[in-house]
């Protein structure tokens, strides 16, 4: 069996066909052995209980800062929970073991971040009539991110998407490359370069700009599947039961990552 990668860095684990962390993958060989592995279903649980975390935090962060008196609190909690959330997210991802502990900390710090930073999102879009925050860019954010999932699993489940190699390919190698210009914008923009960082801007509503963050969305849902893929092949391994948790971290970081590029690209939407 070749070994399978992935363009989610939460998912390096399962490209290693014999051992996780310290664990080694076990055989499917007794009740208990399988009682003890990871499983689909219980990487579901995982899953739903993180999002969970990450949504009531979420809601808290915003109730929080949408109040004038703790408007202070807004970049603390934006740099804070961004900070945080990928500190624990790179301990994650370097040793699995920690992911039933350390995942519902990251949830939690990415719900902080993403609270506050939607409510300044929908501060800067005005309402089509009457001016003021449009909140409902948001929502319909949110409920684009979990539509797409939504059909990306169905379209993986009932295999309208095979992921080849040829597909895993290429999705690995535009997910490294929006990584990169990521980097290398916000490196421009320290020096003073903001032509690119500019594309990236929420209120850049230019052909091109939308042109890109259209390309952004593609790519992080077509992620989406090989998480799943990842997972169903973690799962036939019996790979160790924390792997569940490993899972839903994977996913969750996809799905912000997704729900993110949502709100950039309706916001530019929005600016036209």
């Amino acid at each position: 069996m070749s070994i399978m990668r992935s363009s989610n860095p939460a998912l390096r684990a399962f490209a290693e066909p014999q051992r996780v962390g310290d664990a080694p993958i076990r055989s499917s060989g007794s009740r208990a052995v399988q009682s003890n592995t990871m499983t689909v279903g219980g990487t579901v649980t995982a899953t739903g209980i993180l999002v969970g975390i990450c949504s009531a935090t979420a809601i808290g962060s915003w109730a929080l800062v949408s109040n004038p008196a703790n408007a202070g609190l807004t970049m603390p909690l934006i740099f804070g929970g961004l900070i945080a959330g990928l500190v624990f997210g790179l301990i994650i991802s370097f040793k699995p073991r920690t992911a039933p502990f350390l995942a519902p900390i990251y949830a939690a710090c990415e719900g902080l971040f993403l609270g506050a930073f939607s409510l300044i999102v929908s501060k800067n879009i005005p309402q089509s009539a009457g001016g003021g925050a449009d909140n409902t860019i948001v929502f319909q954010a949110i409920g684009l991110t979990f539509g797409v999932a939504a059909v990306m699993l169905i379209a993986y489940g009932t295999r309208i998407i095979r992921p080849g190699r040829i597909f895993r390919s290429v999705v690995i190698s535009a997910t490294g490359g929006i990584m990169l210009f990521y980097v290398v914008a916000m490196v421009g923009s320290l020096f003073g370069f903001k032509a690119m960082s500019g594309l990236l801007s929420f209120d850049n509503a230019s052909p091109l700009s939308i042109g890109i963050s259209l390309f952004v969305v593609a790519i992080a849902s077509l992620n989406l599947v090989l998480d799943f893929e990842f997972i169903e092949k973690g799962a036939n391994r019996n790979l160790p039961k924390y792997m569940e948790w490993y899972g839903g971290f994977a996913l969750l970081v996809t799905l912000v990552w997704l729900y993110i590029e949502l709100l950039r690209l309706l916001s530019k939407l929005r600016n036209r």
